[in-house]
């Protein structure tokens, strides 16, 4: 296990718990010492080497380290904003939490690209106290000479190779782009009412209601009322992959029955990550943080994908344990 870091990399994770800690005047299940699971545990020196000389080798590769990226007139910083900006602009607090950047360097860089006169910064249309990056002209014109260098660097770096070779490291760029994805994902906890939150659980209940015959109404049988998801009584979670809210989860204690698992929920976009298993694996460690022997759940059997999670994770079928109509399944894990 890993004590989590002071922030999270994403400015909306951050800004979300620090709205819902401030708000509740709770620690979010005693954050201050709240141990995540951490899949790293078995990481060896070897591993931790592999990834620098990866790292390494990436950076000198596709360029990263000449002040003149693609042999145009700005590094790869500038440049990758550009890309991000693209045709149809893009809120410069969007800009900050899809690359991660610090407030203070992308201010730098977007001063930059303005005074090279490639972008220009206006107010939002609904929101005028929002900033908005958009292209100009000659920004266009570089945006399209960017993409014609860097197609021509990517046949570059393919050419040496067999068709074969070729083929390998195609598959292996998409197996690295899928697993750094998935490293890039932070769950987060946040307050049930949370803009986010509500995101969530309202493409959660869309999502069974399209999928079953049966409708679903979140405030009928087995709940999760905000009441009831928000310490000391619970705990909800957002998963944000930059900037956007993927996944939700909530834990919900009770009093004189285990502690249950409720509204896992992943974006279909997002599914195929590992994320539900690395979800479910939060809220047992929530779970166990505020003192839980067991857990439960319940479940549709529409929901195949979710079977086939708990099952693997260790849950086991039991008798019906509460009266939740939209459930055909119900789950008890012992934890610890």
């Amino acid at each position: 296990m890993v004590v989590r870091p002071a922030r999270w990399p994403c400015p909306e994770a951050n800004r979300a718990h620090d709205q819902f800690a401030s708000a509740c005047g709770h620690d979010c299940c005693g954050l201050t010492s709240w141990r995540f699971a951490d899949y790293g545990q078995g990481m060896s020196e070897a591993m931790v080497d592999q990834v620098r000389r990866f790292n390494r080798t990436v950076t000198e590769r596709v360029g990263a380290l000449n002040d003149r990226f693609l042999g145009r007139e700005r590094p790869l910083g500038e440049a990758r904003l550009l890309w991000e900006i693209g045709l149809g602009g893009c809120e410069v607090r969007l800009l900050r939490s899809r690359l991660e950047l610090d407030s203070g360097y992308l201010s730098r860089l977007l001063r930059s690209l303005e005074a090279a006169e490639l972008i220009e910064l206006t107010p939002g249309e609904n929101d005028r106290r929002i900033r908005v990056a958009r292209l100009t002209p000659a920004g266009l014109a570089e945006l399209a000479a960017l993409d014609e260098r860097a197609d021509a660097h990517a046949r570059l770096l393919l050419a040496p190779l067999s068709s074969r070779q070729q083929e390998r490291l195609i598959a292996a760029m998409r197996d690295v782009e899928r697993l750094l994805t998935a490293a890039s994902v932070q769950i987060v906890p946040v307050d049930p009412e949370h803009a986010d939150a509500r995101y969530c659980l309202a493409q959660y209940v869309g999502e069974l209601n399209r999928r079953s015959e049966r409708g679903f109404d979140p405030s009928v049988g087995a709940t999760a009322l905000p009441h009831e998801v928000r310490p000391p009584t619970g705990q909800f979670f957002v998963a944000y992959l930059h900037g956007d809210a993927i996944g939700c989860g909530a834990v919900k204690h009770n009093a004189d029955a285990p502690t249950e698992i409720k509204r896992m929920w992943i974006a279909p976009a997002a599914r195929g990550l590992g994320l539900g298993r690395r979800l479910l694996g939060e809220l047992e460690t929530c779970a166990m943080a505020s003192g839980a022997h067991s857990a439960r759940l319940e479940t549709s059997a529409v929901l195949t994908e979710a079977l086939t999670l708990y099952r693997s994770a260790g849950w086991v079928e039991v008798p019906a344990f509460n009266d939740e109509p939209f459930a055909d399944h119900w789950f008890e894990k012992p934890l610890g």
